[in-house]
């Protein structure tokens, strides 16, 4: 008989790993003061990096729904850490930026970020790290196949 043993499969791995990570950052952001999930925080950071960018290229680059993306910038903006510039040429489009008070938090969450990646992987020596990494993104490379083979 074919039966498939799923605990000895990398995918409740992945995905224990990610839900626990996930509430782990949550967790650390909410002992320190900083008001951000990590979905919020990864924004944030996409800003930090280029800032200004088009809320249809940010959903894309955080691999969101522009739905998802809508509500998580009108969060965001609630607090105060972006502001929503609409286009001047185009209506339709609106640049995201980080205000300084958002600039200012992601500053002091960098720090908090530091530690609590240099505890998660605390006893994982720098070989096993790299080969964990190219696993994952062969995997990812495997699930874009996949993925990408189901919508044609």
């Amino acid at each position: 008989m074919n039966k498939i043993h799923f605990e000895s499969t990398v995918l409740p791995h992945i995905g224990k790993t990610a839900k626990f990570a996930g509430f782990c950052f949550n967790d650390t952001f909410h002992k320190n003061s900083i008001d951000l999930s990590k979905d919020q925080w990864l924004i944030l950071k996409k800003l930090h990096d280029s800032d200004g960018l088009v809320q249809n290229e940010l959903a894309f680059i955080t691999e969101r729904s522009k739905t998802a993306l809508t509500r998580m910038i009108t969060t965001i903006e609630k607090k105060g850490y972006v502001n929503r510039v609409h286009s001047k040429s185009d209506k339709r489009l609106n640049y995201i930026f980080l205000t300084d008070e958002g600039k200012s938090v992601f500053k002091k969450s960098l720090p908090v970020l530091k530690n609590l990646v240099k505890n998660l992987q605390m006893g994982i020596d720098q070989e096993d790290l790299i080969k964990t990494i190219e696993v994952l993104n062969k995997i990812q490379k495997n699930i874009s196949k996949l993925h990408n083979n189901h919508n044609k």
